[in-house]
């Protein structure tokens, strides 16, 4: 046994040190690379051997560990990629945990807006208030690890349009008294919509075999 102090203190490397030294935004390429490769051994591997344990795990996961890390490995991929779009499904459930009131209310608001059956896709109940909307978040990602990959996605999509049409149904509200709150709900609309479409491109291509 070694007497070297240097043996019982081994330096410990933060995973966004070890990201920022290995994988710098200086080689795109490489970050491109192993954004893609985390992505499809961590879905691949849990979806192969789901067990509760693990799944619910990566569900809590950004509530325990934060948004950096996924950021880091998933956030400057393409929307219609795989590390790209468990990206945006993470970013869903963290909007939704950290202001579930909120989240709640622009569902409701869109769900009586839309004349479609989105809310009925995404799955929440009806009305669906701040714990419910936790719980879908929740749900819609322990499908992706553990169910219909494509529907969970197009459930994410659904759930996307209805929350869009909410935040642009509140925008309208707030358009002459409060232009700037106004033009919050309005980027929010925007950027939901644009989700919502990149999540039903991604379950498309899910069902082709061609999302990597």
């Amino acid at each position: 046994m070694s007497d070297d102090p240097r043996a019982f203190h081994k330096p410990v490397r933060r995973p966004a040190e070890l990201f920022d030294r290995l994988f710098s935004a200086e080689d795109p390429a490489e970050v491109s690379r192993v954004a893609h490769a985390t992505a499809v051994a961590l879905l691949s591997r849990v979806r192969e051997e789901p067990a509760d344990a693990v799944v619910d795990r990566l569900i809590a996961f950004t509530d325990e560990h934060g948004i950096d890390t996924i950021a880091e490995l998933w956030s400057r991929a393409p929307a219609k990629s795989l590390p790209g779009t468990l990206w945006r499904l993470y970013l869903l459930q963290l909007m939704v945990h950290d202001d579930a009131r909120s989240a709640a209310l622009l569902y409701e608001r869109g769900r009586v807006r839309l004349a479609t059956a989105d809310h009925v896709v995404a799955g929440a109940p009806t009305p669906a208030g701040p714990d419910e909307l936790v719980s879908l978040s929740d749900s819609i990602l322990r499908g992706v690890f553990s169910g219909d990959f494509a529907v969970a996605l197009e459930r994410a999509a659904s759930f996307c349009r209805v929350e869009a049409a909410g935040a642009a149904d509140l925008a309208d509200d707030h358009d002459r008294t409060e232009p700037e709150r106004a033009t919050a709900f309005t980027t929010r609309a925007l950027r939901l919509t644009t989700y919502a479409e990149d999540l039903s491109a991604a379950a498309a291509l899910w069902r082709r075999d061609s999302l990597t």
